[in-house]
């Protein structure tokens, strides 16, 4: 990331590789980071990464992050697997849910060294009553907290919370480790699926150091001025 580009992973979950390539075209020159998830992934593979690469290159940006964002949970040797099956495409962050457990986030931790493995605590789409039907003691500050704990205690360098759970994380943890938060909305737009949100000002005030955005970005009219508005509100990237 430079300077001048603000802490946001822009979610490319476009609906075919051209339209990746777009998104990342306009993006790219005011964002850290391209992330791209399990939905992309699993259609398009590694082509992906490459094309999110390429596509900011064309726009003058040599250098962008790559947020790999599979959510892995399986046993350790399977985890530890798939992290090195996709060694090659160097992403900066890789996600893996910190519910599979120490042996499983430091499996993966070792499989990749070089790069960040990110713990998922709790989902932005769960809320405290969800979170009571699938066996979680609540509420979600707390199992958040606990997850985040395990994680970097087995390894992780990061760590993926909702906005209302960084203040505490960032409060137990490490001042190096990475706090990552989706469920960022600018003030107005619609929530979508998300239960646990903020707005960009209020994540960043909390203790945030990377955002991920996507419909608010990808959504509109012109994703290009989005990016842009949602950058300028956060940092000076003039």
């Amino acid at each position: 990331m430079t300077d001048k580009r603000a802490p946001i992973a822009v979610a490319l979950d476009a609906p075919n590789l051209g339209v990746l390539v777009s998104w990342a075209q306009a993006v790219a020159p005011v964002v850290s980071t391209l992330k791209v998830g399990l939905e992309v992934f699993c259609r398009d593979g590694a082509l992906a990464v490459t094309s999110a690469r390429a596509a900011a290159s064309s726009v003058g940006i040599s250098e962008i992050d790559i947020f790999l964002d599979l959510k892995l949970h399986d046993i350790p040797a399977t985890v530890a697997g798939a992290a090195r099956a996709v060694a090659h495409l160097e992403p900066e962050i890789l996600t893996v849910h910190a519910a599979g457990g120490p042996a499983m986030v430091e499996a993966a931790a070792l499989a990749l060294p070089y790069t960040k493995i990110a713990a998922v605590t709790i989902l932005t789409s769960i809320d405290e009553q969800a979170l009571v039907a699938i066996g979680f003691t609540g509420p979600s500050i707390a199992a958040a907290v606990r997850l985040a704990l395990l994680a970097t205690n087995a390894g992780a360098r990061a760590v993926v919370c909702s906005p209302h759970e960084v203040g505490a994380i960032r409060a137990v943890v490490a001042p190096d480790i990475q706090l990552i938060t989706p469920g960022v909305r600018p003030a107005g737009s619609s929530v979508d699926d998300q239960k646990r949100v903020a707005t960009p000002q209020q994540a960043i005030a909390d203790g945030t150091d990377l955002l991920v955005i996507g419909r608010p970005i990808t959504g509109a009219a012109d994703i290009a001025q989005a990016a842009r508005d949602i950058a300028f509100s956060i940092v000076d990237v003039k």
